[in-house]
């Protein structure tokens, strides 16, 4: 009569075979998951975000010595994850006003040499969205990660609504 033990041992086998098997599916799921819930939060938070993010970018210096004044952002988000530490961004397109302080625009064609194209920063901290007013000067989010293809990875991309 078989000892118990080899039941118990056999059993063992099976349970570290199909976790070992069952690992990687379980982890693309669970990954899943995780950014859909964050997908969501960044939509019901993108109001916030984006005040915070002008706020906290009219605070640093801009080029020339020129200070972010205002901003235009785009509808559309690229979501990407940085490949070292999985940390997950929202990459969004946004227009910055640039003024001198305290030196209003002499015309409408100054004020045009005064807009900078390029990419707001939002991270996902696991619970929430945040920024820290971080822009990525002349490059739209596409062209940032084609920029830094080697540190991101793109895990989704919502394209602007058009009106109908």
């Amino acid at each position: 009569m078989p000892s118990p033990w080899w039941g118990i041992l056999l059993g063992l086998v099976v349970f570290a075979l199909l976790a070992v098997w069952l690992r990687r599916p379980l982890r693309t799921a669970a990954r899943e998951a995780r950014f859909s819930h964050a997908r969501k939060g960044f939509h019901q938070q993108r109001e916030r975000l984006e005040a915070k993010f002008l706020r906290l970018a009219a605070a640093q210096p801009g080029p020339d010595n020129l200070h972010w004044t205002d901003g235009d952002f785009e509808d559309s988000v690229v979501y990407v994850r940085n490949r070292r530490s999985g940390e997950l961004l929202a990459l969004v397109g946004v227009t910055m006003v640039l003024e001198g302080v305290g030196q209003p625009p002499a015309s409408a064609s100054d004020l045009l040499g005064n807009l900078r194209g390029g990419t707001a920063i939002f991270r996902f901290d696991g619970d929430h969205w945040e920024t820290d007013g971080r822009v990525i000067l002349n490059r739209s989010p596409s062209e940032a990660v084609r920029l830094y293809h080697n540190d991101l990875e793109v895990v989704g991309r919502e394209a602007a609504e058009r009106p109908v």
